[in-house]
């Protein structure tokens, strides 16, 4: 197990750096050609969260629970948790089930759907997305039910406006090896639009992205999410924080609501979920390169934190342990 590195730079910014750890899995991605009057209603899909966009028109969206919201072209809606929802071409319309509507499949992960009576057209981008990644979990949890951002808007940012314009210029003369740029920069979106939501200060001042902001407690968990290797101490963490071991230790488990070590070991052990997943690495150089100096200690440790063994991950395992966002043929619809 190898030893602190007092060489080893710290970050600026610990939350940015978190968020550009961020990775996408298991996405699909559904072009919509929607004609009034329609609607559609979609589930909720467990283990997803699912956007969309409108690159032409109009439409509403009905979150399960809220009030109906005009999306004009341009308008991201995310919506974390996958709660349930309509998109229509008239507010307080009742949507044809998802799952019933025949779509076009392009590729693994872009299809395209066609819909409608054949009045006014809408064109939406919209996706089913998973993040396969540990900063991912802390995250969702913080997420409100939706996040609406205006990407025609110039207080949205330059970024946003210009890849949903790109994304709508592909999505509309789809051209070979289109569906791979819309996916990519989709991905991208979801990533940005979560940023932008954290930048506007919508987020809480309270749990993990509060330590992330945190001067001192950033510091620490940056220095742990980028080198989950080390034998960290409280007491190490705590010098390379500028804070005594008690204040350190008490304000570390206020903010994130969990004693450092035992954040460290289950940081890891997501880690090894995503490698044992992932990967063909074999056991004992997993448990090497998260710091334990023995394939057994590290078996124990994955075990406290999932109660089930490392083997059965590789095996194939929990079904909500297994790689695969367990979803119909298409998830995706408007």
């Amino acid at each position: 197990m190898s030893t602190p590195d007092p060489n080893i730079p710290e970050t600026s910014d610990p939350l940015a750096e978190t968020l550009h750890m961020l990775r996408l899995t298991g996405t699909l991605y559904c072009r919509g050609e929607l004609t009034a009057p329609w609607a559609i209603a979609v589930p909720r899909i467990e283990g997803v969260m699912i956007f969309v966009t409108v690159t032409s028109g109009s439409c509403w969206l009905t979150l399960e629970g809220h009030a109906p919201q005009l999306l004009n072209q341009g308008s991201l809606a995310l919506i974390p948790h996958s709660t349930p929802h309509v998109i229509s071409s008239a507010e307080g319309m009742e949507g044809a089930p998802l799952f019933e509507q025949p779509v076009e499949k392009v590729s693994e992960r872009y299809e395209i759907m066609r819909y409608g009576g054949g009045g006014a057209l809408t064109r939406t981008m919209y996706g089913v997305v998973r993040f396969d990644d540990v900063a991912a979990e802390h995250l969702l949890k913080l997420l409100p039910e939706i996040i609406m951002i205006d990407a025609w808007d110039d207080q949205a940012g330059g970024w946003l406006q210009s890849t949903l314009r790109f994304i709508a210029n592909e999505a509309a003369s789809l051209k070979p090896g289109g569906e791979t740029v819309i996916t990519r920069l989709s991905d991208v979106v979801v990533i940005q639009a979560i940023r932008t939501w954290l930048e506007s200060g919508s987020a809480s001042d309270t749990g993990w992205i509060a330590a992330l902001r945190d001067p001192q407690i950033g510091r620490s968990l940056a220095l742990m999410h980028r080198n989950p290797g080390i034998d960290w101490s409280v007491e190490q963490l705590a010098m390379r924080a500028g804070m005594s071991r008690s204040a350190f230790a008490a304000r570390f488990t206020d903010l994130v609501g969990q004693t450092p070590l035992k954040y460290l070991t289950e940081w890891r052990m997501r880690i090894a979920r995503g490698k044992l997943i992932d990967t063909t690495q074999g056991l004992a150089a997993i448990s090497q390169d998260l710091g334990y100096q023995s394939e057994a200690a590290f078996c124990r440790a994955f075990k406290r934190v999932f109660g089930h063994s490392p083997g059965a991950v590789r095996r194939g395992g929990p079904p909500h342990e297994a790689a695969g966002i367990g979803v119909p043929e298409h998830a995706s619809a408007a």
